[in-house]
């Protein structure tokens, strides 16, 4: 049966919808929501966001217009329970919500960390929309769940959970995976900054900042890392390589170079510009010459190399199947048991003594991806602990950024967590 199917007899097994609580009411939050309250055996019981009218947007967009609208923990949970649509933004209160479910859709790092920690803690299942928390301390939140007998997944929508399927898909044929990613989006401008793209986020309709961690990259190899971690995979490469592709040459240039690609070692992952995006791909080979032919039968090219292809990703609006199969399978769409790949911190400006990191989509760093055990040894910060970290030692444009050069903040949850992670060897591969 399908998942719609499924769920609706569920509700009507325990006697009513599973309650959703979602957290982060801005663009990724706004669709989960749209797409989420169409759906049957399934309720968009409280959303919490520190702007009400954003809580009151993604409600209107349903036709809901009686909503409780409270700090209170009594009043919502009361409300909750008594069937009523709810908001709050306070994120504080929902692991003490009784909600089956909670979406973190705020992209932040810090704020995802607080709200999936507690709501794991609680027993809560937690499907998240902020890979850059992922990429920081997915391992740890992942063991957290496990002990706790719940769930916590990255979404389905985004380019790693799509290209994962591909990757899985692909194994389950005994293909050997040579490469696996995404087409990148949007034009790669690694030193633009809010103001840089400004106007054309306007025109989209989207935040500065989140237009801004697209353009310079950070969004790619935040996504790239993700998928490296969840598949075992390996990046091609610190910053990987990221050529130039269309959908009928993917498996041409993602080969070996001594079969005129530009990868020197095969089980990698890694991105294209061209006409790939907005889709995801897994470039194999098979070692058996009879398969190969068939591949070749069935329309698949030449070989030896084979593109597995999907064209498209879907964001928020297929998001809404990963809490299908938390509920009805108790099973994860992504989760990473440790780190083969970090996102670490290359400068976009000049950083004195005393400036003050601002975090993804800003003026002063983008994401950058390095293999996890480099990246250890070279002392690099991950970026998703940086955001209000105070420069100690000055950095030039186009560098890594050490620990060295940073003091970070000392009441970070996030920070608190990874050191945790570390500290229980969840953080690289023994």
């Amino acid at each position: 049966m399908s998942y719609s199917t499924r769920l609706a007899d569920h509700a009507k097994k325990q006697g009513r919808n599973t309650r959703i609580a979602l957290v982060g009411a801005g663009q990724m939050g706004r669709g989960f929501g749209n797409q989420l309250g169409h759906m049957t055996g399934i309720s968009l019981s409280v959303v919490i966001d520190i702007d009400p009218a954003r809580i009151q947007t993604v409600y209107s967009d349903l036709g809901i217009s009686d909503v409780v609208i409270s700090d209170d923990l009594k009043v919502l949970s009361d409300a909750i329970l008594a069937g009523k649509h709810t908001g709050t933004s306070n994120s504080e209160l929902v692991s003490k919500l009784p909600v089956d479910v909670v979406v973190e859709a705020t992209g932040v790092p810090d704020i995802g960390a607080r709200v999936t920690h507690s709501s794991l803690l609680a027993k809560k299942h937690v499907a998240v929309l902020n890979v850059e928390m992922d990429v920081t301390i997915g391992p740890l939140l992942h063991h957290i769940a496990v002990e706790n007998g719940v769930v916590y997944a990255v979404c389905h929508g985004d380019e790693p959970v799509e290209a994962k399927v591909l990757v899985d898909y692909a194994r389950d044929l005994n293909f050997e995976i040579v490469a696996a990613g995404k087409g990148k989006n949007n034009p790669f401008e690694p030193l633009s900054n809010p103001d840089s793209v400004k106007e054309v986020a306007a025109k989209k309709k989207m935040n500065p900042k989140m237009l801004c961690s697209f353009t310079d990259g950070s969004k790619t190899m935040t996504e790239m890392v993700a998928l490296a971690n969840t598949t075992g995979l390996q990046l091609s490469k610190r910053g990987m390589y990221g050529p130039a592709a269309t959908v009928k040459t993917l498996q041409d240039v993602f080969a070996l170079q001594a079969d005129g690609g530009v990868l020197d070692h095969p089980g990698v992952v890694d991105y294209c510009t061209g006409d790939v995006a907005p889709g995801v791909f897994v470039v194999v080979r098979h070692n058996d010459p009879y398969i190969a032919h068939e591949m070749s039968y069935l329309s698949m090219g030449p070989g030896p190399y084979f593109t597995l292809y999907r064209p498209f990703h879907l964001a928020s609006v297929e998001a809404p199947i990963t809490v299908y199969r938390a509920i009805l399978d108790n099973e994860s769409s992504l989760f990473a048991p440790h780190l083969n790949a970090e996102v670490v911190c290359m400068t976009k400006k000049v950083l004195a003594i005393g400036d003050v990191i601002d975090g993804i989509g800003g003026y002063t760093v983008r994401g950058y991806a390095d293999n996890a055990l480099d990246a250890k040894s070279d002392n690099l910060v991950p970026i998703g602990l940086i955001a209000g970290a105070k420069i100690i030692k000055a950095i030039g444009v186009g560098e890594l950024l050490t620990y060295d050069h940073v003091e970070l903040k000392s009441d970070s949850l996030i920070v608190a967590l990874r050191k945790q992670q570390d500290e229980m060897g969840l953080t690289y591969a023994s």
